[in-house]
């Protein structure tokens, strides 16, 4: 007897705002002193200058304020990015995979790649990791370049990218994304027959995406997927919660899952997450 196959998942999320709570370049702003961060990407969307989600990698190169960022900038930045919780157990849970399926775990985002990998050091692998990448000067270390941005229907070809690398077929995508810039590549997964989760009340997104979930912890996610894409039964969901050191304590079910998590610490002192 031969044994049957696993089936192989790709899992793709955004970062800003889906991953942590938010927009790494608002950090990077702060960081930087730099005000008006916020109405500048209003001007640039308004103008339908650059794909939404690009905006940030717009101001670098060509912003005055901005042009002095440096690699060491964009690494500071990544350290400040309030993550939300549970992202460690979500990636483990991915690695460990779950009898007669497989996962693997990638970030796309518009924000510079070195924010990204500064904010998740530690917990998901640079090379997992695809963000707006930049060319610096070697000397003075300015951006002189920039070299791709997975934003708009970048992220499609990235999605696209991985699934020929890793050998998965379209209808084994889920993409995870918060806001109008994940409208193209959400609408390309869903053609595809995969599988989509906004994390935002964006109406634009909600119509789009095949379940939207709201809650501060990024393990949340798992809730449609096992719910509405391996038709889990919602005992064994709680169980698997509950093997995380997560008490699944609130879950209105509906198009919208609005989960509230709690989280028990190493210390013993449990930590209540209450969904937006």
């Amino acid at each position: 007897m031969t044994e049957t196959p696993l089936k192989h998942y790709l899992l793709a999320s955004d970062f800003d705002q889906t991953l942590s709570f938010n927009d790494s370049g608002l950090v990077l702003s702060e960081l930087l002193g730099i005000s008006g961060f916020e109405e500048r990407v209003a001007g640039l969307a308004r103008s339908n200058l650059v794909q939404q989600g690009g905006e940030l990698a717009y101001l670098i190169r060509h912003d005055p304020e901005f042009r002095g960022i440096r690699r060491e900038h964009l690494v500071e930045a990544g350290r400040r990015v309030r993550l939300k919780s549970a992202i460690p157990a979500l990636v483990d849970f991915m690695k460990r995979g779950i009898e007669g399926y497989r996962f693997s775990f990638y970030v796309i985002s518009a924000a510079p790649r070195e924010i990204v990998i500064s904010a998740l050091a530690g917990v998901i692998p640079p090379e997992h990791i695809y963000g707006t990448e930049l060319e610096f000067e070697p000397r003075l270390g300015e951006v002189v370049a920039i070299k791709r941005v997975p934003a708009g229907y970048g992220k499609v070809a990235v999605i696209e990218e991985i699934e020929h690398r890793l050998g998965v077929t379209p209808d084994r995508v889920v993409y995870v994304g918060d806001g109008s810039s994940d409208v193209h590549v959400m609408l390309h997964v869903n053609n595809n027959d995969g599988f989509t989760i906004a994390v935002s009340e964006n109406k634009q997104l909600a119509r789009i995406a095949k379940s939207t979930v709201l809650s501060e912890s990024a393990f949340s996610i798992m809730v449609p997927i096992l719910d509405q894409l391996l038709h889990w039964r919602a005992g064994e969901i709680r169980e698997l919660f509950e093997s995380y050191g997560l008490t699944l304590q609130e879950w209105e079910k509906d198009r919208t899952d609005r989960v509230k998590i709690s989280e028990v610490l190493s210390l013993g002192a449990p930590v209540k997450i209450v969904a937006a």
